[in-house]
């Protein structure tokens, strides 16, 4: 979640030329989106989200924080059996900014042995906590093999002092092209605004007659 005012719900072009090495849209010959879920597994959000998922024949992309992963483990193995794609998203949700190097690498660690077991392959994906992360910490991501994945368009659902239509807005006005990455959050606190705007976007992204992928090692 982001915790950072005034935010771009969406990305603009030069800071995908500051930080060329995340990614913030996926190429595809399609007419191909990626939902993206941040900060879960959390029983009260993700279930309704798996939900509308399987209802709408969709797949997503779950940055889950391991933490969480250890406390459900049952609703992390859901998403892996549904067929969505699993992200790291640190131990313990750390803004990097904030963390000294050693322990922001430490946590990334710690997360991916509570998030991945001996059946896991590539792609190993990444998506720093709060959007923020340090260039020694990201060198670190690329040598294990990581995929720092960002985002095209910002639901703002984390924003209290937006409306639920509002939140809405921001994804059908400012995701115009396929291969675009969008973040929700399926946690408690976004709870609400999700279960407002997510059954509205898959129908209206399937009358336009789009598809929902997960993000997978072909794509990148």
């Amino acid at each position: 979640m982001l915790n950072l005012k005034p935010y771009w719900i969406k990305s603009p072009r030069w800071i995908k030329w500051i930080f060329p090495s995340y990614i913030w849209h996926i190429s595809t010959p399609t007419k191909t989106l990626f939902l993206t879920f941040d900060d879960g597994p959390d029983p009260n959000a993700t279930p309704f989200v798996l939900d509308q998922l399987k209802k709408h024949n969709a797949k997503a992309t779950f940055f889950c924080i391991g933490d969480c992963a250890i406390k459900h483990p049952k609703l992390l193995q859901r998403i892996k059996n549904e067929g969505h794609q699993i992200g790291n998203h640190t131990q313990h949700h750390l803004n990097g900014w904030d963390t000294d190097f050693q322990t922001y690498c430490s946590d990334i660690i710690e997360a991916e042995q509570s998030l991945y077991d001996n059946t896991f392959k590539d792609p190993k994906l990444f998506r720093p906590p709060y959007g923020k992360s340090t260039k020694k910490q990201r060198r670190f991501l690329t040598k294990k093999g990581y995929k720092s994945i960002m985002w095209s368009t910002l639901s703002a659902d984390f924003d209290h002092s937006l409306s639920n239509e509002k939140v809405l807005n921001n994804v059908i006005k400012n995701t115009k092209a396929g291969g675009s990455i969008i973040i929700f959050h399926d946690s408690l606190k976004m709870k609400s605004k999700v279960e407002y705007c997510l059954p509205k976007v898959l129908e209206y992204y399937k009358k336009e007659g789009y598809i929902f992928s997960r993000i997978d090692a072909s794509m990148l």
